[in-house]
């Protein structure tokens, strides 16, 4: 297989699809909001992926105040976290109980054939993640997962769970008409509103949307010297923290999440990037970026660094025209080492294409 090497100073990693597999949980926590809103669930998740939190709630939710806004996107990136959480603590529950173990894994749910189609190839020949012997220690505390797979669609099942779970209910009467009217409607409202919460718990305990570290990850951070590394994420805080965390990836101490308030724009603007590289005491035209989407990879470019591009939550016909200078399935095709040391440090890059 053809390789190509070049020498960098630093990493700039996006997270979520990049270091991270969040896609369901994100999925579903957009999904939630479309349903809400009255709008398409695949339209709106469509729409958000790769986009800041703060943004998308700006367009989809122009009644939040500025003042609002923090608040607001807080507790919406807690819905994400709980929706990839749900599963494994309605799974304690059983065991600590007794009760039988039931649900669906993103597997089982692939070969019923009820997900959504794979962004990327998953069929490929599997490759070694040992392309580099670790100098430092590592910043994991879990294990490599094999996440190349894409879990089914929020919007799907949500939607099929409302349908079933929306009954008819009976008005009742009294001696006034306008009393009838006015209770009968007011007790169709709560119960929609209960039966849709309902519907909700029920779909986000039966569907293992776990947090999962993309393949490759582990290995390639554990290659890059202290100091040579940064995150820079569309997602905020609590989410970004909380995602890393749950994959047993320590975060960086160049983080760059979406409410830092140094950020004028978010991606595709290059902004987050820039900001990362400065932080590290870089210049991003000498730096690296790890990405995984449009939007993302458009920030790498515009930001002049060297924008590697990887196939794990979408499809390479869709990324192969963003500009990266190399597009590979996932990290395992790139290989890192680092030559030198202290101010003197470079890394050197071999990609397989």
């Amino acid at each position: 297989m053809p390789s190509t090497t070049f020498r960098a100073d630093a990493v700039l990693f996006d997270m979520d699809g990049t270091l991270t597999d969040s896609i369901a949980a994100v999925e579903a926590a957009w999904g939630a909001v479309a349903v809400d809103l009255g709008l398409d669930p695949e339209t709106v998740i469509a729409a958000t992926h790769g986009k800041r939190a703060v943004d998308n709630l700006a367009f989809y939710r122009p009644e939040i105040k500025p003042h609002e806004m923090d608040a607001a996107v807080e507790a919406f990136e807690r819905t994400i976290l709980d929706f990839a959480d749900s599963f494994k603590k309605r799974e304690a529950r059983r065991r600590s109980s007794g009760e039988p173990l039931v649900g669906f894994s993103a597997r089982a749910v692939l070969d019923s054939g009820e997900s959504t189609p794979p962004l990327s190839d998953t069929s490929a020949s599997s490759r070694s993640d040992s392309f580099c012997t670790p100098s430092l220690p590592s910043s994991f505390s879990s294990n490599d997962s094999t996440a190349g797979v894409r879990r089914p669609s929020f919007a799907t099942r949500l939607s099929d769970m409302l349908a079933s779970a929306l009954p008819e209910v009976s008005p009742v009467f009294d001696e006034s008409p306008e009393s009838n009217y006015t209770t009968s409607n007011a007790q169709k409202e709560k119960a929609a509103a209960a039966d849709v919460e309902a519907a909700r718990e029920a779909e986000a305990d039966a569907i293992d949307r776990s947090i999962r570290i993309l393949p490759g990850v582990k290995d390639m951070i554990a290659c890059i010297p202290e100091g040579r590394y940064a995150v820079a994420t569309s997602g905020a805080k609590t989410y970004a923290y909380g995602a890393m965390t749950r994959v047993g990836i320590t975060p960086p101490p160049v983080t760059i999440t979406a409410d830092d308030k140094r950020l004028k724009a978010g991606k595709p603007a290059p902004d987050p990037f820039l900001l990362a590289a400065s932080c590290l005491g870089f210049d991003a035209k000498h730096c690296v970026v790890f990405e995984d989407s449009p939007s993302g990879i458009r920030a790498g470019v515009a930001s002049g660094a060297t924008v590697i591009a990887v196939c794990t939550s979408h499809e390479r016909s869709k990324i192969e025209g963003c500009g990266a200078l190399f597009v590979v399935e996932d990290m395992r095709s790139v290989r890192c080492v680092a030559e030198g040391a202290g101010t003197g440090t470079r890394l050197v890059f071999t990609v397989e294409h």
